[in-house]
């Protein structure tokens, strides 16, 4: 007979694994949400090199001079 703890790990095990690869299953059973062979819309295009930009990218601009504002 298995011990309480162990069966407690085991299942604790097998619940954490199917939630982790859970988004595997997802992700291969998925389409693409953007469809390659199609130009991009227009809100993709105008966003697109800001999309990833971090907190670091706040603030006033350091390149440019004062008297410019």
């Amino acid at each position: 007979m298995v011990s309480r703890n162990a069966a407690t790990a085991l299942g604790l095990a097998a619940f954490a694994g199917c939630g982790l690869a859970f988004p595997f299953f997802l992700r291969r059973n998925t389409a693409p949400i953007i469809d390659a062979s199609k130009a991009l819309p227009p809100q993709a295009i105008m966003r697109g090199p800001y999309v990833n930009t971090g907190s670091r990218d706040v603030g006033p601009d350091r390149t440019r001079s004062s008297s410019a504002t």
